[in-house]
């Protein structure tokens, strides 16, 4: 007899924690897909192990019926075919109904990039107290690194190596990689860790600590980095839409412009297929196309 969705819902939840080592955004992002199924199997009454390729195309025209973006419906569906996978190779189920749903056409928007200049106004924007030098390095090492804002909030006091200007983050799936920081993020940081044990009183364990922490001497949370970002971003008064991966978009995109090549960049980023990077080879077109109209003799 074939176990109920929700009980294999459970079970792939755990193995993607447990066997596959999943960070704690992923597992929540399949959690809430799955949860999207479970809601689609609950009101059309139907049994996950009997759906035929019909009732795959009603699941996936309500996806689009709900106005969701092109990546979130592109998303749940990967995470359905994931979990049939997951039932066959441990023989819950013979046929994944999912396995010649293609993903719908996504457009790519090309995300939004903060300038050199805004990324220096919003440094030089925060004071020099205890929670503005705390403030400084979390931009600095947004910039700096181009690593995601949970890789950041998970970064340990021990993962920073301020004299060779590196940090080892734990990226997506477990795997760690070495980025690098500017002399101006290794000058805060400098600057922040005396303070940090004084503020918190916790120098006795600084080393194993996170960090960034909140004012309450917590790990902050992303929110938590959101909410900062979005007040120096009122401060100098950019209209553009700013969040925390504004600043792994700006990173790739001036790393690109000033001549890395993308495959050093996909490295940095902690991308695991270069498809992913080569988005901001379209931002990058842009100072491409300012060279040829300069450079060519009829470029103008």
């Amino acid at each position: 007899m074939i176990d109920t969705f929700e009980k294999n819902r459970v079970n792939y939840l755990s193995y993607l924690r447990t066997a596959k080592n999943l960070s704690d955004n992923s597992i929540r992002a399949y959690t809430h897909d799955l949860e999207v199924f479970s809601s689609f199997l609950d009101a059309e009454k139907l049994n996950f192990a009997d759906l035929d390729s019909k009732k795959v195309r009603n699941f996936v025209g309500n996806l689009g019926r709900k106005k969701l973006k092109e990546s979130s419906i592109n998303r749940i569906i990967s995470s359905i075919k994931s979990f049939y996978k997951y039932c066959i190779r441990y023989d819950i189920l013979k046929i994944n109904p999912f396995s010649h749903v293609r993903s719908i056409s996504n457009s790519r928007k090309i995300p939004d990039v903060l300038s050199f200049a805004e990324i220096g106004k919003m440094i030089e924007t925060a004071d020099n107290s205890f929670l503005g030098i705390r403030d400084k390095v979390i931009l600095e090492m947004l910039y700096s690194t181009g690593c995601r804002v949970s890789e950041l909030t998970e970064l340990k006091v021990k993962d920073i190596d301020i004299n060779k200007r590196m940090a080892l983050v734990n990226g997506k799936g477990g795997k760690q990689r070495w980025v690098f920081l500017t002399k101006g993020t290794a000058d805060e940081l400098s600057s922040y860790l005396p303070l940090r044990a004084q503020y918190y009183n916790d120098s006795g364990k600084s080393e194993n600590g996170s960090l960034v922490l909140n004012r309450n001497g917590k790990s902050i949370s992303t929110r938590g980095i959101r909410y900062i970002i979005d007040k120096y971003i009122r401060a100098i008064g950019v209209t553009k839409h700013v969040s925390p991966h504004t600043f792994r978009h700006t990173f790739a995109t001036h790393m690109l412009n000033n001549g890395a090549g993308i495959r050093i960049v996909q490295d940095m980023l902690g991308h695991s297929s270069i498809s992913t990077t080569q988005v901001y080879t379209h931002i990058g077109m842009d100072r491409l196309k300012d060279v040829y109209r300069v450079a060519h003799p009829h470029g103008q």
